[in-house]
């Protein structure tokens, strides 16, 4: 019926072939060397860091894109087709192995079967390409390489490139012929101070609330200069010597005019100084934001608690740039650590994969590898094990398989630093950093490392497992067994029940703090019997060195709620970050001490203001709240199978979002009734219950001591009538 009404009107053929062109067009977007435009634009985005004007680089050691590549795909046409060409730096196009004269922005690809060859150069920036025709277009299909290896053979003809490491090209969101990568922008959104104040000898500007962008100055007029302190907090702004930022303009005006700052800062007051006979109307500032959309939702019969989701959203808002940064005020750097939980703090709010991956492949750079990320061991560990997690979560088994070749280079670049008893000791030029702790020794071979150098080996087995690997795959999960019975025999100590902190001259010392034991709980490494021991003498004891980072409180609270104490663990979010909301805060610390008061709370590093008040490890309830109160976790790769556990911890009831790669998965739970409907994948529920549950839906299946499952079919909505059942709760110890 199509082709008829085709047939007989010649405005629709028009109108139809036109549509097809556009939708083809669509599908086009800018390429590159997969990793070189994450390398190139983390190399931007972390230099513009600066402290009291001065630029502040970063601390380890910089790659950087390759300026040679070519680029290639080999199509089967039915029909000659134009084509149109795009790219960032001088290149040259091939058709079947023969150039075309000049630079062509278009070409005509007779029918039949051709490689397309263009080769770009650029020493600036990325190269990339753009092609645009009816079925020709530059997608991740395309392959790529940076090594020159093609040849003409003696019968005239390409040769064959297979001996080439070609890679699947890279890409992002640049999918306009005129929207350059080498452009890359963040949006911005204009907002407007919430006061404004005349002081001694200047004008302070409260936005109401921390936040990131530019200054824009309205109406500036005469000579003189302005200048803008920066605070986090008023009395950073107001303290012109030792505010970390600011900008100092110059200006001879004769008619009022409009000034927007040339960098973006972090920022709740702003104090405007001003000297000659200059003046400012007024401020302003653009908004810079990535503009991903909310899908994880929270929110429960608590305020406090919906109140610190809240906060932690927009703390985690802030702190997602073009990658997932550390804080927005200092470093707005890259830091492997940080990144770690942002990685699973997304997969429960925005679920954004491609953040993930850039910051990912940003961190690991090129090879060869020289030192561990951002020089510190413990973060190169964390860098595996967010690459099988993004597998877990997303199901994105070709990322895998496209990197696994930088994966192995750096965990041999890891295991060449053993020692002789095969275990992680910092050597020269390595951070150990662990945590922020005051006295916290890094001498010796440390527990904590043994322990995330395991799990890592252990990763490395499973991704190896994934490419195909079986050599590699036996090797690293040999090696995994070995290190974690070592980790066992050199510190364990049956007496203080729990990993003692590090070997130092192959003797135990007598230091236990939580950070080995608390990961071993959640790693389930511990036997049943260690794990409840462990918890009663190093997670709830007083006596052990607490953790005052969010960083740490992170992994410590997710340890105890995989041991069913979310009583518990609510009341010590109520306390932590509730802790920081009352005192203020609009965005969650770098590190918050209770026992601080006024602006010792703003202090670090020996500098007045040099903490960090929007720090996205704080925001860390996003994730503790969806995996561990909702419940909602997968089981096998993208949420093909997945486990909801809800648990009320005390609340009387909640309801949110999981995001998943193929929907949302959502949840009411009250102590009665629970109300989940489900996305793609095949769910399992589990749930306590003092009485028989009932579901109309589905068939709940009792497992014992108040226990009970149902499994889930993918896109089915239920309601289960059940009497909520606590599990049993620790007390700390004396």
């Amino acid at each position: 019926m199509k082709n008829n009404m085709l047939k007989a009107c010649p405005l629709l053929i028009t109108l139809f072939v036109f549509c097809q062109d556009m939708l083809a067009q669509s599908r086009s977007t800018w390429i590159w060397y997969p990793g070189d435009f994450e390398i190139w634009l983390s190399n931007n985005m972390q230099n513009r860091r600066t402290e009291r004007n001065t630029f502040y680089p970063v601390f380890w050691k910089y790659d950087s894109h390759y300026p040679l590549i070519d680029f290639h795909k080999d199509f089967d046409l039915t029909a000659p087709e134009e084509v149109k060409i795009y790219t960032e730096g001088a290149y040259n196009v091939k058709i079947d192995g023969r150039g075309l004269e000049g630079n062509p922005q278009q070409i005509t690809v007779p029918s039949g079967h051709h490689r397309i060859n263009i080769k770009v150069f650029n020493q600036a920036n990325v190269p990339a390409i753009y092609v645009a025709g009816k079925t020709i277009v530059s997608d991740s299909s395309w392959l790529v390489t940076f090594e020159d290896k093609e040849w003409i053979d003696e019968t005239g003809k390409a040769s064959d490139v297979s001996a080439t490491k070609w890679l699947n090209a890279g890409s992002w969101n640049f999918d306009h012929s005129q929207e350059l990568p080498s452009a890359c922008k963040l949006p911005v959104t204009p907002q407007y101070a919430v006061s404004t104040n005349r002081n001694n000898g200047g004008t302070l500007v409260d936005f109401g609330k921390e936040t990131f962008g530019f200054i824009r100055l309205h109406g500036v007029q005469g000579t003189g200069n302005v200048t803008l302190y920066y605070g986090e907090s008023k009395e950073e702004a107001l303290n012109a010597k030792a505010a970390e930022t600011y900008d100092l303009c110059s200006f001879r005006q004769q008619a009022k005019t409009d000034s927007l700052m040339p960098s973006s800062k972090a920022f709740r007051y702003v104090n405007i100084v001003t000297s000659g006979d200059v003046k400012v109307d007024s401020i302003s500032m653009m908004y810079e934001h990535a503009g991903l959309k909310e899908r994880g939702q929270f929110r429960c019969s608590d305020e406090e608690v919906n109140r610190i989701y809240d906060i932690s959203k927009y703390t985690f808002e802030l702190n997602t740039r073009e990658f997932f940064i550390d804080g927005i005020k200092r470093d707005r750097w890259v830091w492997s650590g940080d990144a770690y939980q942002s990685y699973l703090m997304n997969y429960y709010l925005y679920f954004d994969n491609a953040t993930v991956s850039r910051t990912i492949l940003a961190l690991r750079g090129k090879d060869p590898v020289t030192s561990h990320i951002n020089t510190i061991m413990d973060y190169t560990f964390y860098w595996f094990l967010s690459i099988y997690d993004y597998y877990l979560y997303t199901g994105d088994q070709s990322f895998i398989k496209q990197f696994y070749p930088r994966m192995q280079s750096m965990m041999e670049y890891c295991l060449g630093r053993r020692n002789k008893e095969g275990l992680m000791q910092g050597l020269s030029g390595d951070w150990v950093f662990i945590d922020w702790a005051d006295g916290l020794s890094k001498k010796g071979a440390i527990s904590f490392e043994q322990l995330l150098l395991c799990r890592s080996l252990e990763t490395m087995g499973l991704c190896a497992d994934l490419v195909g690997d079986r050599s590699d795959a036996v090797k690293y999960h040999q090696y995994a067994a070995t290190l974690k019975k070592q980790l066992f025999d050199l510190y364990w100590n049956q007496d203080k029940q729990a990993l003692v902190h590090s070997m130092v001259d192959g003797q135990q010392t007598a230091n236990v703090t939580r950070y080995a034991n608390m990961f071993a709980i959640f790693y389930d490494y511990f036997s049943a019997e260690q794990k409840n021991a462990v918890k009663h003498s190093v997670l709830l004891n007083d006596s052990i060195q607490k953790i005052t980072t969010p960083y740490m409180r992170f992994y410590e609270l997710e340890a105890l709620c995989a041991m069913g104490e979310q009583d518990y663990v609510l009341k010590e979010m109520k306390d932590y970050w509730g802790g920081m909301l009352k005192l203020g805060a609009t965005s969650f610390w770098e590190v918050y001490n209770p026992a601080e008061t006024g602006v010792q709370h703003y202090a670090m590093y020996g500098r007045a203001f040099g903490r960090s008040l929007c720090h996205a490890w704080g925001a860390s309830p996003l994730y503790l709240l969806g995996k561990y109160y909702l419940g909602v976790k997968p089981t096998s790769a993208g949420y093909n199978t997945y486990t909801i556990q809800p648990a009320l911890g005390g609340l009387q009831w909640m309801e949110g979002k999981v995001p998943t790669p193929k929907g949302d998965i959502a949840l009411y739970c009250s102590t009665k009734e629970m109300k989940i409907t489900t996305a793609a994948g095949t769910g399992l529920l589990r749930f306590r219950s003092k009485t028989k549950p009932v579901c109309k839906t589905g068939t709940v299946v009792n497992k014992g001591d108040g226990w009970y499952e149902m499994t889930m079919q993918p896109a089915t909505s239920y309601v289960v009538n059940y009497q909520v059942a606590k599990p049993e709760q620790g007390t700390k110890a004396k």
